[in-house]
């Protein structure tokens, strides 16, 4: 028996693309919805607004920071690493809500700016999650592939276009129809959906 570890094969096509999509689709109803659950709870003055749009923006560039890490590093399947991170995204997600009121209940006596660091502390995790997985991804196609700029260009647009989607569901449907909780719990099972086939997938079509 050979002594290296097990290797995942890529994801076809088929299923990498449309599960970037919808991963796309949910990372933007969550900022939507959060970024309003916290507006709500702490108020739209100038400080709370700049302190929670920057932990989205923090968030995600430390997540693509800790991507890019986790990518450079050999004998690790990106393709699993990916999929628990959508994982963990969706099962955040499934209880947000409720932990941001939670949250607001111990910082109830913060205003302004006080208000905006609890609110970047609710959020940095599940962002940094999010900024994780387009390096993850782009460095998996491109491990196959060796075409870096082909791969960033096509991880990219799948992923913006679905974010696109997401937005325009979100304000045409979702939250008209669900609300906050509804609109949130369905970016949950987007998550979930996405890891069940990137890691039931990788279960199937592991070589040894």
């Amino acid at each position: 028996m050979s002594d290296q570890a097990p290797s995942v094969r890529p994801l076809p096509l088929a299923i990498l693309y449309p599960v970037f999509f919808l991963s796309g689709a949910a990372a933007i109803l969550y900022q939507l919805v959060w970024q309003r659950s916290l507006f709500t709870l702490y108020g739209t003055s100038s400080e709370s607004v700049t302190v929670v749009v920057t932990a989205f923006m923090l968030g995600l560039g430390l997540g693509g920071l800790a991507g890019g890490w986790v990518s450079a590093r050999r004998g690790i399947s990106l393709l699993i690493v990916f999929g628990l991170a959508e994982l963990a995204i969706g099962l955040f997600g499934l209880v947000s809500l409720p932990f941001f009121h939670w949250i607001a209940s111990w910082t109830a006596e913060s205003t302004g700016l006080g208000g905006g660091v609890a609110a970047m502390g609710a959020v940095v995790f599940p962002t940094l999650l999010m900024g994780a997985t387009l390096p993850l991804l782009v460095a998996h196609r491109v491990r196959e592939s060796g075409n870096v700029g082909q791969s960033v260009g096509e991880l990219y647009f799948v992923n913006t276009l679905g974010s696109a989607a997401g937005a325009f569901l979100a304000a045409a449907l979702l939250m008209g129809a669900l609300g906050q909780t509804g609109s949130v719990r369905v970016a949950a099972v987007l998550n979930l959906l996405v890891a069940g086939l990137v890691l039931g997938s990788s279960r199937f079509r592991i070589r040894p």
